[in-house]
């Protein structure tokens, strides 16, 4: 009989006194990968639980499969819980202000003194510079970092329509600590590695600050660029839906002008090449848009999958919900709400030998395993009653 083996990060402890989107997501990273990740948060529970509006689904789209330990960091006594914590994990994420765990004698040199083969991850709005003490949000490293100019172009700076900065130093903060925990095997030292906003917005940006370099033009923002193809674009159809379809290669051409009955166009010398097509956009598109707009949307992806030309229908977040490929490949997950309701939640946008990871554990109720953390620390039942009876802990 096989086993199903153990998850690749199963046996690392994480402690993580983060909220928001970057600390959380580096957090649910290392834990949808196998690590125990205990979310410590305040008597009432982080405060990213609370959001409305655009950062409602903060919340349950980055914390499952973690454990909630709710305590008074500002009690002496909550505070020694939480070092007893920190001496038996692996790692310990933050993202609070600059100076903040230092305050509570939780930043770096005091922990490393706790457990010297310590890996610390700082998830902060700058790397060290200049910059360092300044409040960062998504939104203000996209607009001083390039980013935000070019999504809006000609409309004015546009933020991206997703937290990216915030996602991707995340991701970055669980590269450095795996890159932390492999080094820690050779040196048996810990180390403070750090991911930051800003520097991850420049690193997004790249691709365009060196594109200057290459043309000796700055780069044109993207709704004002040059298409690099004659066909790609967003066309309606008869039903009045709408299809991003791309004809980026000769190849295609061919197909497109051969299945939709324009052997002019294929014969036409003026656009035998890519360049040529390109500087014919003004006569090309419009024949498109006509013979796209006589099918329906069904009927449009029907003939573009059949041919091989890449198109896309134009699709809102709630109806991935019902996306065929995410629903066959494992490719969602299932939580509870904090009222109860079940749903869905996109997974980790990897496969390792075949497995998809899920949930595990499923969103934490505040202080949902704040005895079962101190049982393990060694405190008697009676001790964990007389914490949560004097508010140094909580539990669900």
């Amino acid at each position: 009989m096989s086993s199903t083996p153990p998850l690749p990060l199963s046996g690392v402890r994480v402690v993580e006194f983060v909220h928001m989107v970057m600390g959380p997501t580096c957090g649910l990273v290392l834990a949808d990968l196998g690590a125990e990740v205990i979310k410590v948060e305040p008597l009432d529970g982080d405060h990213t639980r609370k959001l409305v509006a655009s950062g409602a689904g903060f919340f349950p789209t980055y914390n499952r499969n973690k454990k909630s330990f709710a305590v008074d960091l500002r009690a002496a006594q909550g505070r020694e819980a939480v070092l007893k914590l920190v001496a038996g994990a692996d790692v310990v994420t933050e993202n609070f202000r600059p100076g903040a765990m230092e305050k509570l004698g939780l930043g770096y040199e005091a922990l490393r003194k706790v457990k010297p083969d310590l890996v610390y991850c700082s998830l902060k709005g700058f790397l060290p510079g200049p910059y360092e003490e300044r409040t960062a949000l998504d939104e203000v490293v996209q607009m001083m970092g390039g980013l935000a100019y070019m999504t809006g172009g000609r409309h004015g700076p546009l933020r991206a329509g997703a937290s990216v900065n915030d996602v991707m130093g995340g991701m970055f903060g669980v590269i450095a600590i795996l890159a932390a925990l492999h080094q820690r095997r050779s040196t048996g030292q810990g180390q403070e590695v750090k991911s930051a906003l800003f520097e991850n917005n420049a690193f997004l940006v790249a691709q365009h600050m060196l594109e200057g370099w290459v043309t000796g033009a700055p780069a044109t923002p993207m709704p004002d660029r040059v298409r690099a193809w004659a066909i790609y674009d967003t066309f309606t159809t008869a039903d009045g839906g709408e299809v991003f379809v791309g004809v980026v290669t000769d190849t295609q051409w061919k197909v497109f002008c051969e299945a939709f009955g324009r052997a002019d166009l294929l014969a036409d010398p003026a656009l035998k090449t890519n360049p040529q097509r390109v500087e014919a956009r003004a006569r090309i598109v419009p024949i498109v848009r006509e013979i796209f707009g006589a099918l329906t949307k069904g009927r449009l992806m029907e003939r573009c999958e059949e041919l091989g030309l890449p198109f896309a229908p134009i699709t809102r977040p709630e109806e991935l919900f019902e996306d065929p490929h995410l629903k066959a490949s494992g490719g969602m997950a299932d939580i509870t709400l904090p009222n109860g309701r079940k749903t869905r939640v996109p997974v980790l946008p990897v496969e390792m030998n075949g497995r998809r990871f899920g949930t595990r554990l499923d969103l934490p109720r505040v202080g949902e395993h704040t005895r079962e953390l101190l049982r393990g620390l060694g405190y008697s039942n009676e001790a964990i009653e007389k914490l949560i009876a004097g508010k140094v802990v909580a539990a669900a």
